[in-house]
């Protein structure tokens, strides 16, 4: 499942920054889109950002595959996750210890996901250490050795983490959700696969799949802390492989969706869970920031809607929120809450009841504007940390937005128009609805 993720909308880059780009020795153009953050684009189509924070003294770094789980096909669902996997076993220089050790050893984290559009490695480490944690990622990312046995034991791994989500009901929902919601399409299903998909896969799998999408072509590396770029754009260069392979691949749009009413029983368990969703908007949609707006208003935090009926006036419910799921060419938002089963119909109405009257009658301009206020708020607080800054420069290349700044963000946070909220509004009215409710058996 992924969770939703608040940034700004899509302005145009100021010409003022635009006008730092340079050319290097190497052919790679280098562009200072704010004061101390740099992006670099190689011959090979890797694209480099960091941002320098002299109040550390660590860095962040990663590199982002645009390669996941929606770029499937069916028959061998899972295979980019368990891949991700696979390369931590170990390469020809080094073990699957040693991989680990390199970066913990020093104090740092060694870290790894999958998403449905793309496959991500991750390294915090001391800044003296900059080199050693870019070879490794280079290292696991580009040269894993993907035997046959290692993929025996790691295989039983990722089963054991498929049974672990069907075991946490607040995971799994998410998940059938999806499925109902996007019917067939790669939006909708499991970033981890199915028991019979992740058995079928062998290593010629792994191997065609990391040698198409594991390319230079299709990799964003980022960086935030106390890091020069230039250095960053010299080691990370020296350490890629010679061909660039190809750019990322689209998903097709999805152009059917689910709605009504969905029950399914599991055993076990002593809650109803309970997610209610719809169609959302793509990553580049300009209704991005007005779908957070009202996401926040509906269950962003204690003071939003959704928490203060159904758990404070009512009590119907412990957790209680909104959700919204952006990608390049869709995405979905809706709301959770977890209840016991003698409690479900009622919550459930009541859940229904604050969509609707959200999508009929929107948001006060109090409440608009004590929304903004928060989610600007949010932002400034979520991006203390040289990993959050991180996130956020290769988001900008993963989603293909210019970067902005913290002041361009809130100007366009400020800027979302009543009409823009009014029809993020009715996106939510329960009529265009998918409800699931997973309840024990």
């Amino acid at each position: 499942m992924e969770r939703p993720v608040h940034d700004g909308i899509d302005p145009v880059r100021p010409a003022a920054r635009a006008s730092a780009l340079r050319s290097i020795e190497t052919g790679a153009c280098t562009a200072e889109l704010d004061v101390g953050v740099f992006e670099t684009v190689l011959p090979s189509g890797t694209r480099i950002l960091s941002e320098r924070i002299d109040s550390v003294r660590s860095v962040a770094t990663g590199f982002w595959f645009r390669s996941g789980s929606a770029h499937e096909p069916p028959e061998l669902g899972g295979i980019s996750h368990l891949l991700e996997h696979m390369v931590f076993k170990g390469t020809e220089r080094r073990s699957a210890l040693e991989l680990a050790l390199e970066i913990e050893g020093l104090g740092g984290s060694l870290d790894a996901y999958t998403a449905h559009e793309h496959t991500s490695f991750m390294a915090r480490v001391p800044d003296t250490a900059l080199d050693t944690a870019l070879d490794v990622l280079a290292d696991l990312s580009f040269e894993p050795r993907l035997l046959a046995e290692d993929l025996a034991l790691e295989r039983q791994v990722v089963l054991e983490e498929i049974a672990r989500a069907e075991e946490t009901p607040d995971d799994l929902v998410f998940e059938l959700h999806g499925e109902f919601l996007f019917g067939g399409h790669p939006y909708g299903s499991s970033i981890l696969g199915r028991r019979e998909t992740v058995n079928s896969i062998d290593t010629a799998d792994l191997s065609r799949l990391h040698s198409s999408s594991y390319r230079p072509a299709a990799l964003v590396v980022a960086a935030a802390g106390r890091v020069e770029h230039e250095e960053l754009v010299e080691l990370v260069e020296r350490h890629l492989p010679d061909d660039p392979g190809s750019g990322p691949r689209d998903v097709a749009r999805p152009d059917s969706f689910g709605r009504g009413f969905r029950e399914v029983a599991r055993p076990g368990g002593s809650q109803v869970h309970i997610v209610a969703g719809a169609p959302g908007i793509a990553w580049g949609n300009s209704l991005r920031d007005a779908s957070i707006v009202v996401g926040t208003a509906l269950g962003g935090g204690m003071t939003s809607r959704l928490f203060q009926r159904i758990r404070e006036e009512l009590g119907l419910a412990y957790a209680v929120f909104s959700w919204q799921s952006y990608y390049r060419t869709g995405g979905a938002l809706g709301a959770y809450l977890g209840t016991r089963p003698e409690s479900a119909d009622r919550a459930r109405e009541a859940l229904l009841s604050e969509l609707q009257v959200l999508a009929d009658e929107g948001l006060s301009k109090e409440e608009d504007e004590e929304i903004r206020t928060q989610i600007k708020g949010q932002l400034l607080l979520s991006l203390e940390s040289p990993s959050s800054r991180m996130h956020r420069l290769a988001g900008t290349v993963l989603h293909d937005e210019p970067y902005r700044s913290l002041d361009e963000i809130a100007a366009r946070i400020d800027g979302v128009t009543p009409g823009a909220v009014e029809e993020a509004c009715s996106m939510l009215h329960p009529d265009g609805l998918a409800v699931l409710e997973l309840a024990p058996a």
